[in-house]
């Protein structure tokens, strides 16, 4: 394994990735629409190389992958319309795969997410579910990756409770018992590095989860406590948290939270599958080993 690309590595779990596989000595090609000062951590690693390809053209990114021995697929986006999440999560990873088949390149990890199904709440879910089906189709040497919520420092999960448990006296909360297995983000990177080192993983659908099992009420209660700011959560009714998440969809910029986030929300993200501890040869960190680094207060 010499040379691999990486499409949609430019986000937050993507470059605890890049960095990982460039300690490894391989080379890296970075597609992404980003350019300039947004890439600016991956710019100045070595082995890298960013490129701006037209993904909506096959034989564009065929003609990109021309070379590599492998593919790391994982753009995607958290809010948006239902063609939105097709294009994203669907109809691009089925050119992914096609342009691989094109350019000879045999093997495909893809970055999907734990609860994706085609029955599953929201848009968002059921979108990556169709990608996914697109990978184990192609008849590439794939292996399909399902993280829980993803966590580490700048992430926009635990950062966003502490902000909250700064900002207001009391947190309503929507789906508080809803529960999860937060996986740290530098274990979602050194699961891509094992999968990509392990013949075994090849046709195997991986979930990626922490250790333990968290409802929503309990990690905003953490970071509270953890970053000095600790605040009651009242559970908010679920007609209540749907108008509330419409609201905060209106507001400009990116929203903090849309009613197809809120639908992602309302069922548990835990795998009894677990961690894939055997195959890839370690076990993820918890979640107290790791977050009290960037969340507790600085003394």
């Amino acid at each position: 394994m010499n040379k691999i690309a990486l499409i949609g590595g430019s986000g937050f779990i993507g470059r605890h990735i890049a960095n990982r596989l460039n300690q490894r000595g391989w080379q890296l090609s970075i597609a992404s629409r980003k350019t300039g000062l947004q890439l600016h951590p991956l710019q100045v690693l070595p082995r890298v190389q960013l490129s701006r390809v037209d993904l909506q053209s096959a034989t564009a990114m065929a003609d990109w992958l021309a070379g590599h021995d492998a593919v790391i697929s994982m753009a995607g986006i958290l809010h948006g319309s239902r063609q939105q999440f097709q294009a994203v999560h669907a109809d691009l990873p089925a050119r992914i795969v096609e342009a691989c088949r094109t350019a000879g390149v045999p093997r495909l990890l893809h970055i999907s997410a734990l609860g994706a199904a085609t029955d599953a709440p929201s848009l968002y879910q059921q979108s990556k579910a169709a990608g996914e089906q697109a990978v184990r189709d192609s008849g590439l040497d794939w292996t399909i990756l399902r993280p829980s919520v993803v966590f580490g420092r700048g992430d926009n999960f635990l950062t966003l409770f502490v902000r909250l448990n700064r900002l207001f006296p009391l947190i309503p909360l929507a789906c508080a018992q809803t529960r999860f297995q937060p996986v740290w983000v530098e274990d979602v990177a050194h699961a891509v590095e094992a999968a990509l080192d392990t013949p075994a993983s090849i046709r195997q659908t991986l979930d990626l989860v922490g250790p333990q099992r968290y409802t929503l009420a309990e990690l905003v209660r953490y970071t509270g406590r953890l970053s000095g700011h600790p605040r009651p959560v009242w559970p908010m009714p679920m007609a209540l948290g749907m108008l509330q998440a419409g609201l905060l969809a209106c507001l400009p910029g990116e929203p903090l939270m849309s009613r197809d986030n809120l639908r992602s929300l309302a069922s548990d993200n835990i795998s009894d599958q677990g961690f894939p501890q055997a195959l890839l040869g370690f076990a993820p960190q918890a979640l107290e080993a790791i977050a009290p680094d960037w969340l507790r207060p600085a003394r």
